[in-house]
């Protein structure tokens, strides 16, 4: 896979129109008006970088400096000790308007009338944010419908990965929410100083154009709910169970197969897994954007499945599939994989690396016993391991674009107010709560939920992910943050760089369609449905609907990037 070399950023207009993409190129949108609506299922690509009606940037003094420094976003920096909190806002501004804020919410919604929420309209300055809160396991496919009805209220979050309902997220964002540029372009560190502290990068996540061919209708549609990079997820084992069956943490694809088979007994409801499936592709150097990738010895645009390093991973699934090493039930994807972890019914699960964090801490609660850890990087026949990174916004709140100005101004009052790091005394009761009612100070300092706090505070979605930090930091247990950091760092020189860093890219309908299918006919191989000799004819029927069109779509956004 070719890496991009070291390059001044590209200008605003240099994206398309080196490629010549736009209406008639890569993203086929049509030429409007600003104040247009836009339809087209044709996908759109655009640069994240490079423009100049952003924010301007003005550093905000952190009022201690992290433990443990590292080189974020991809080596975030660490606590390891709890700070005295810090007021960063004082000067409050004063609101007094009522809104309602749709996010998603996992498990029971907390009470409205808790004291979290009272003690943060208070600590913010009156201005009421409501929440209004959708299933998070549907949210992305009920997010559309609440859209195109205008039924979110004032506004919405929507975590990146929930785009793809939309069948193209681009129009929706330009025709349903706030157009924000006039408001936060320029010096706003006067009013808002800390949206000014936020990674200019994270504000380029949050620009969308009507018109692809024309940079010109460019414009800031959200506030970026976070930005962070480094490795996201990955596969967690319970290393006691591992030690206690004198097995050796794997170290290859290779000796993974062997834990697995060492471990799993399907009589004894014993498994290696629940499902390995979307994070693994790595371990056989697959990686790209939707599986694309250049192959600078060919001089075109791959997708994985056209390799031979995809029908190994294909071989190694349906190996845990045909030796029982996988839960059977794996195919409904019902099961719930944490759980059978904490039971000691599975030995490895793939998830965000959070969970690491989220597991140890209830060992040291005592409410469950073990211990997990993450794989290392892992590769297939002896070649080096690929660590997939990504630096970005993992979501954005949107804005109602029949707000007024000076209600989206109230509403970038409180967002500056979310913005506070770790070591304020705003971070603390945003993310902890009421001392007393959700957390206490541990022995060490830390301060730690109570199980009102875990409800209320830990759990749910709410103003946390509301605007970016200033900076972004490993922060809670210290014995975790100490791990995470040294992982963190022992993955660095595996990091697979991603040939589209600085473009958005969101597919033509017709090549979701084509992928969606894709996926389906590759879990139909993985559980025995489908027999490992019928790939080639799935790879045709991908290419022949929707496939070759989205080569294209993606080689002219490289070239339109690196001039290849």
């Amino acid at each position: 896979m070719a890496t991009p070399s070291d390059r001044a950023p590209f200008k605003r207009r240099s994206l398309f129109k080196a490629a010549g993409l736009g209406a008639a190129g890569a993203a086929g949108l049509p030429v409007i008006a600003a104040c247009s609506d836009i339809e087209s299922n044709n996908g759109s690509t655009q640069a994240t970088t490079g423009y100049d009606f952003l924010p301007t940037h003005e550093e905000w003094p952190l009022p201690v400096e992290p433990d443990l420094v590292g080189e974020p976003p991809h080596h975030p920096s660490g606590f390891t000790s709890y700070p005295e909190p810090v007021q960063a806002i004082t000067d409050l501004p004063s609101g007094s308007g009522t809104y309602e804020l749709t996010v998603p919410c996992w498990g029971p919604a907390p009470a409205k009338d808790d004291p979290y929420f009272s003690a943060v309209y208070e600590a913010w300055g009156g201005t009421k944010l409501e929440l209004r809160q959708g299933d998070g396991m549907t949210y992305g496919d009920t997010a559309v419908q609440w859209v195109k009805a205008d039924e979110y209220g004032h506004g919405i979050q929507l975590f990146n990965y929930m785009t793809g309902s939309f069948s193209n997220f681009q129009e929706t964002v330009v025709n349903s929410f706030y157009d924000l540029t006039d408001i936060v372009r320029g010096d706003i560190s006067e009013r808002w100083p800390l949206l000014a502290a936020i990674p200019s990068e994270a504000w380029g996540y949050a620009v969308w154009q009507k018109d692809p061919d024309d940079p010109e209708t460019a414009g800031i549609y959200a506030i970026p709910m976070n930005y962070s990079g480094g490795q996201g997820n990955g596969i967690l084992a319970r290393v006691d169970l591992l030690e206690a069956e004198g097995l050796a943490m794997p170290t290859t694809v290779e000796e993974f197969l062997e834990v697995a088979r060492a471990w799993s007994d399907d009589a004894a409801g014993r498994w290696a897994t629940t499902g390995l499936d979307w994070f693994i592709g790595q371990w056989f150097g697959l990686g790209g954007t939707d599986g694309w990738n250049w192959d600078p010895d060919q001089k075109k645009m791959v997708n994985n499945i056209e390799r031979p390093e995809f029908t190994e991973l294909m071989e190694f699934r349906r190996t845990l599939w045909d030796e029982k090493l996988i839960h059977p039930d794996a195919p409904t994807g019902t099961l719930d994989a944490a759980a059978m972890q904490e039971a000691g019914q599975v030995m490895f699960t793939q998830d965000n690396l959070v969970r690491w964090n989220d597991f140890n801490l209830k060992v040291k609660r005592g409410e469950v016993e073990g211990r997990v850890a993450p794989l290392p990087p892992l590769a297939a026949k002896g070649r080096t391991p690929t660590v997939a990174m990504a630096s970005g916004s993992g979501g954005w709140t949107f804005l109602n674009k029949s707000l007024s100005r000076e209600q989206v101004e109230e509403i970038l009052d409180i967002a500056n107010w979310c913005a506070s790091p770790y070591g304020t005394k705003e971070y603390e009761l945003l993310n902890y709560g009421v001392e007393g009612e959700h957390f206490e100070l541990g022995s060490d300092g830390t301060p730690v939920y109570t199980t009102l706090g875990s409800e209320v505070v830990q759990g749910p979605v709410h103003y946390k992910a509301l605007a970016c930090q200033v900076q972004t930091f490993l922060t809670g247990d210290p014995d975790m943050v100490a791990e995470r950091f040294a992982y963190d760092a022992s993955i660095q020189e595996y990091r697979m760089e991603n040939p589209f860093e600085g473009v958005r890219i969101e597919p033509p309908a017709e090549a979701k369609a084509a992928g969606s299918t894709l996926w389906d006919q590759q879990q139909d191989i993985a559980y025995g449905r489908a027999e490992l000799s019928s790939i080639p004819d799935m790879v045709e029927t991908y290419m022949n609907n929707g496939g070759e069109a989205a080569r294209q779509y993606y080689t002219d956004a490289y070239k339109a990037l690196h001039g290849e």
